[in-house]
């Protein structure tokens, strides 16, 4: 009976030590992934944003360059389309003049032309192939940098003292959001590029 008891005990054991040994694997692995993305995004212009953006996607991107990128066009992607679908609502909120109204209109096309761009990285990305990675990380380069031009162009928009103090700072803060979240992307598809030059 003390020996079965015993038996019982040491299998136990043995499940317990490998289970804790799995876990303490998955979260080495797991640091390493959110290592790697530390370490990218150090060398983007916003680092803490693209750190905070990106490290929940660690398990998916683990320690790969074309995944983090991927994810960082994912996260710019899901950013624009939020943050345009914000711009609809604002631009019908009364009160706002006939300038404010134009740049609003003029803003959400920017940001339909950015939303297109990011998507047409994307759709790139999974197509990318040895022979081609030239030409289509050069197109993705284009269209992401073309994507930020957007940006700044429904920024620019809101310049000048014309415009309402309340319209321009919220306007300004998502559009600031969204362009920073965009050139992170893109400084981490320049990283996937140079490694792959």
């Amino acid at each position: 009976m003390e020996s079965h008891f015993s038996k019982s005990i040491a299998s136990l054991l043995i499940v317990l030590a490998l289970t804790y040994s799995g876990c303490e694997a998955r979260a080495v692995g797991g640091s390493k992934s959110t290592e790697f993305i530390r370490t990218s995004c150090s060398t983007t212009t916003y680092p803490t944003l693209c750190y905070s953006s990106l490290s929940s996607h660690a398990s998916a991107i683990q320690q790969n360059p074309k995944l983090l990128a991927n994810a960082a066009l994912t996260v710019s992607l899901d950013t624009a389309v939020s943050t345009s679908a914000d711009m609809v609502k604002l631009s019908h909120r009364a009160g706002m003049t006939p300038r404010e109204v134009g740049a609003m209109r003029d803003c959400v096309e920017e940001l339909s032309d950015t939303v297109d761009q990011l998507r047409k990285s994307m759709a790139e990305m999974k197509q990318m192939k040895g022979s081609n990675f030239a030409m289509m990380i050069n197109d993705i380069q284009t269209w992401v940098s073309a994507a930020l031009t957007d940006e700044d162009t429904c920024m620019d928009g809101f310049a000048g003292k014309y415009m309402n103090g309340g319209v321009k700072t919220a306007v300004r803060g998502k559009i600031l959001n969204v362009a920073h979240m965009t050139s992170n992307a893109l400084a981490l598809i320049n990283n996937y590029a140079s490694l792959n030059a």
